[in-house]
């Protein structure tokens, strides 16, 4: 029960009691926790539910992995000021397989069971609907701060909304489910599910609820669309140099979602930077080298560690430089005026950044305005500058382009 959160003591006393009691039968215990694969990519926050699933595996219980093939379809409205979007069966399954590839870097392929909702919530019938939903009542979803947020702003709540916490109950009931994980904001769609297994006279889940895990601004939800995720998938180099800059703040909570320091050296750590014993630098190396290993491995971690400590804290140029010939640049195109006798054309620096980047022509220009990119050492002051080769980019804190001539 390492870092979970219920916001309730008396519910997590009543989990604590159950997971007990049941660990009591003798057998291994159904554990699952869903995933709506409704974007390509996944965060550290998706890395938290994980690493329990992986304890679980550890111990010898049944893992199942599930895929939201139908309720990724209708979208969990929880936190969300309108409806999703609803998604095709071919975006969920592009996406699905993205997820997967990233998640056996925490579970064991042999050890996890692949699921997909569809397969059980497409047949219902309209009398099965009418009979899952006839255990819960109106009163109890718009007591869901999320359908009471937008009640008392008069913004649209739709029916089909409903349906998704009924679709998960389902799921839980469906798989016989003892255990299932998932992040405090899916308490209500995780007790859904307790609630109708108990009324089909069937043992009641047992819910582990994890925290949402904060972005690098130490404040928000970790979310690529707030602008302040790490990705499962990012490069070594870029994802150390990410940790490296959150607040110190975050770092033990960090330390007991995201690693397995054990709990005892995650309090004197707690305690160390409290006194001021613990160098912050020292302890946010150790939380960086811890994930990255786990999300790669040693060797990966230790380059990573290596290049932050040459670039950023002895300022040597780095090593792992994207080069771009100058003829593949993103000139501006000339289209009227004279060409002045050796002059350099200039080049469209937001083009050139988030090609390299990956990332939108507008966040590629924040970054401009922000300052966060430079051009050998000094800010970029105008976004189309005259490059030369040897010219060095430096895109953000860790990525850098260096122009090479075309010889």
């Amino acid at each position: 029960m390492r870092g979970v959160e219920y916001g309730d003591a008396n519910i997590q006393r009543t989990m604590e009691h159950d997971l007990r009691e049941r660990l009591k039968l003798g057998r291994p215990l159904r554990v699952y926790q869903g995933f709506d694969p409704t974007f390509t990519g996944l965060t550290l926050g998706n890395v938290v539910g994980m690493l329990k699933l992986r304890q679980f595996q550890r111990f010898g219980h049944e893992v199942t992995f599930l895929i939201g093939t139908m309720t990724a379809r209708i979208g969990d409205p929880t936190d969300k000021a309108a409806a999703r979007q609803q998604l095709t069966l071919e975006d969920v399954e592009a996406n699905a397989r993205s997820w997967l590839d990233q998640a056996y870097r925490i579970l064991d392929p042999q050890q996890t069971k692949i699921a997909r909702n569809g397969d059980w919530l497409t047949p219902l019938t309209l009398e099965d609907l009418v009979n899952i939903a006839a255990n819960f009542t109106v009163a109890e979803f718009l007591a869901h701060e999320t359908f009471k947020k937008r009640m008392e702003e008069q913004r649209p709540l739709y029916i089909h909304e409903f349906i998704y916490a009924l679709m998960q109950a389902y799921d839980a009931y469906h798989m016989k489910t003892d255990v299932q994980v998932g992040g405090i904001d899916q308490l209500f769609n995780i007790l859904a599910g307790r609630k109708l297994q108990q009324a089909k006279n069937e043992p009641p889940l047992i819910a582990v609820c994890t925290p949402l895990l904060a972005g690098t601004d130490g404040h928000l939800k970790m979310s690529k669309s707030v602008g302040n995720s790490i990705s499962m998938d990012e490069a070594p180099a870029e994802m150390y140099g990410k940790l490296m800059s959150i607040p110190d703040s975050l770092m033990v909570n960090y330390y007991t979602l995201l690693t397995e320091v054990p709990v005892e050296e995650v309090a004197a750590l707690e305690r160390g930077l409290a006194e001021r014993s613990v160098n912050p630098m020292d302890a946010k190396k150790r939380l960086a080298h811890s994930i990255v290993a786990l999300l790669n491995d040693e060797s990966a971690a230790d380059a990573a560690q290596a290049e932050f400590e040459s670039v950023f804290q002895r300022h040597e140029e780095p090593q792992n430089v994207v080069e771009i010939a100058y003829r593949d640049l993103p000139f501006v195109d000339v289209e009227v005026g004279p060409v002045q006798t050796g002059m350099r054309p200039s080049v469209k620096l937001a083009t050139l950044v988030s090609q390299t980047l990956k990332i939108s022509i507008s966040s590629a220009r924040r970054l401009i305005d922000e300052g966060a990119v430079q051009i050998n050492g000094a800010a970029a002051k105008t976004a189309f500058p005259r490059l030369s080769e040897g010219d060095l980019i430096r895109a953000g804190r860790h990525t850098f382009i260096r122009v090479r001539s075309d010889g």
